[in-house]
């Protein structure tokens, strides 16, 4: 037999594993469903009105790429006052989506506080049946 060092390190030896480096998306804490979704821009509500104008004068055209270039470029040469209404619409969104998220934070802390008040409770109870116990034994 040779005395060739061994290839393997030495945590590998003692039987040690070392953790995997964790990705994006297991760093990220998991999405509750129950969220309300962030509003859309201004620019988002006024893309809903365009999309269904420019699929009307371009059937044939199935390119997103374009409908977004084309959208991008009419926002742009748009005047304030043909943006106010979808300025609007934007702005009743978000305060729309402020009321749900306060109720979503609302129900958020009191899950929270539910939860200490159940341990709360039965510690309680358990004091409770000790007590119980004893005055039984006199």
């Amino acid at each position: 037999m040779k005395g060739g060092k061994s290839k393997a390190k030495s945590d590998n030896k003692l039987g040690v594993k070392k953790a995997a480096p964790q990705t994006k998306k297991e760093k990220q804490a998991a999405k509750d469903p129950n969220k309300p979704k962030r509003p859309a821009s201004a620019f988002f509500v006024f893309m809903e009105d365009f999309r269904k104008q420019y699929k009307e004068k371009h059937p044939n055209n199935k390119s997103v790429a374009a409908v977004g270039k084309a959208g991008g470029d009419k926002w742009k040469h748009l005047s304030d006052a043909e943006k106010a209404p979808y300025i609007a619409k934007a702005e009743k969104r978000k305060a729309e989506y402020e009321k749900n998220m306060d109720a979503y934070n609302r129900r958020q802390a009191g899950e929270a506080e539910d939860e200490e008040s159940d341990k709360s409770k039965s510690e309680v109870d358990e004091e409770e049946g000790s007590d119980e116990e004893e005055e039984d034994d006199d």
